[in-house]
């Protein structure tokens, strides 16, 4: 069933040739264009604000001139227009350790910040679908990088990850045939990386996505293989939260991220913020 769950990446991503390997950055694509969701009726719903913050670039940040800005902020207010109810949107910024009772007592209808949607939380919050997922990569030197299919040729090679993380729970589950180099930071992944002590590094798709895009990795390296989806280990991805009570309104994020999703929004906002792909 792993190996199902893998293979099927790269359909759900929509991809002719994974990532890192592809002429044009991917776009993960998280839902069935075919599907009809009823577009919901919110002509009755005096505001949607939605509550976020501002410590969480590049989904939420404050820009040079001090304007909240991010990709969260962007899709709120697309969310509003799918909606039809642009006049009627608000997003605010709070500390994260406030935003939940904020909702809770009515001085929020959403929360898109990032809280995960697992067992404990849905007692306490109704969720849109997922939006966006973080994938498991490997990052190699250009020189050496391989294209999929890797199991094979991961063979007996050194592959690092982070101590202790998921990430390393995952690589021994699904990569059992590699030496797994535990190390304790990203910047001793990177260091060895780059200094040729481990032949690939596994880990978050959007770190790395992050460090092969900057000054330190120096063009080094790139992502080999995947991407590895594996909810078990990694979580179901961002989604939209409300009120427990409030199923309806979580429903309706549904609609207006699908039609985001179809029109080609939601591309436009993933390449604008994360232009070396993780998918």
């Amino acid at each position: 069933m792993r190996w199902i769950l893998i293979a099927l990446v790269s359909i759900l991503v929509g991809a002719q040739s994974f990532a890192g390997f592809a002429a044009e950055p991917q776009v993960p694509v998280l839902w069935d264009a075919k599907e009809r969701l009823p577009k919901p009726d919110l002509s009755a719903l005096p505001r949607l604000r939605f509550l976020t913050t501002t410590d969480f670039p590049p989904f939420n940040f404050l820009d040079g001139a001090g304007r909240l800005s991010g990709f969260h902020v962007d899709l709120a207010r697309a969310i509003c227009a799918e909606l039809g109810i642009p006049e009627k949107c608000q997003i605010q910024a709070l500390p994260w350790g406030e935003l939940d009772a904020a909702l809770q007592k009515g001085e929020g209808e959403a929360i898109i910040a990032g809280i995960a949607a697992t067992p404990e939380s849905r007692s306490k919050y109704a969720f849109s679908r997922s939006y966006l997922q973080f994938p498991a990569r490997f990052i190699m030197p250009k020189t050496t990088a391989f294209a999929e299919p890797i199991f094979d040729k991961l063979r007996s090679k050194r592959v690092g990850v982070i101590a202790g993380s998921a990430h390393e729970r995952m690589l021994r589950a699904y990569f059992g045939a590699v030496q797994v180099v535990p190390l304790d930071s990203p910047e001793k992944l990177y260091g060895d990386l780059k200094a040729g002590k481990i032949d690939a590094a596994f880990g978050d798709g959007m770190r790395f996505a992050f460090w092969l895009g900057g000054t330190d990795a120096a063009g080094c390296c790139r992502f080999a293989g995947g991407p590895y989806l594996a909810p078990e280990y990694l979580g179901s991805g961002m989604a939209i939260a409300t009120r427990a009570g409030d199923p309806a309104l979580a429903a309706a994020m549904d609609y207006a991220l699908q039609e985001i999703s179809v029109k080609g929004t939601f591309a436009e906002f993933y390449l604008r913020y994360f232009p070396v792909s993780f998918f």
